[in-house]
């Protein structure tokens, strides 16, 4: 009985966002960060971000993330959203795809000017999606959100996406940069709908 009363209760508790960095040297505490930073206020006190500091940064190992990530997942409460800026975002996608009982419990997934790696896209030595990658995603909610002012990903990656992943809600935002101009608001606006 004490189990299925704490299983109602975390059902019950606010929502809960797993923000999941990008790579680089510095990008934790100098740019992801003022991200974060814009969700939170976006949100508002209603919700919890989390934001854990990945392995070796300026080196992304999807090995090395990916456990990080199921780690992180399992702690989370069920309906928590994942949201994933630049390579953090193309780790994470890939990794729940890989290991499709992470998805059980979250709402949604959202990519943030993440790269897309598979045909048409760049090619990486750790991430090798096979032809039907994406199938573990059919009818999960996720939102894609890249700015066409982006130096860092390519527009066509946010399209290979959307050919990957056809019930996406694909959100273009104009004049943005990679880090959407350190502006989550579209992001939170669609995770509030959701929580």
């Amino acid at each position: 009985m004490s189990t299925k009363s704490t299983e109602v209760g975390k059902k019950a508790t606010a929502g809960q966002v797993l923000f999941i960095q990008g790579g680089g040297k510095g990008t934790y505490d100098e740019w992801d960060d003022k991200l974060v930073a814009s969700l939170r206020r976006g949100l508002g006190p209603g919700h919890e971000v989390r934001y854990p500091r990945m392995p070796n940064e300026e080196d992304p190992n999807f090995g090395a993330w990916s456990t990080v990530l199921e780690q992180e997942i399992a702690q989370l409460d069920d309906g928590a959203i994942l949201v994933g800026h630049s390579i953090g975002g193309t780790i994470f996608i890939h990794a729940v795809t890989k290991h499709p009982q992470l998805l059980r419990h979250i709402a949604a997934n959202c990519l943030i000017a993440a790269p897309f790696v598979g045909d048409g896209g760049w090619p990486s030595d750790d991430i090798i999606p096979d032809p039907d990658w994406a199938a573990p995603l059919a009818g999960i909610t996720i939102y894609l959100y890249q700015g066409d002012a982006d130096k860092t990903t390519p527009m066509t990656h946010f399209d290979l996406y959307a050919k990957a992943i056809p019930q996406a809600h694909m959100r273009r935002l104009s004049g943005r940069d990679h880090q959407l101009d350190n502006n989550l608001v579209e992001v939170a606006q669609d995770i509030r709908r959701l929580h």
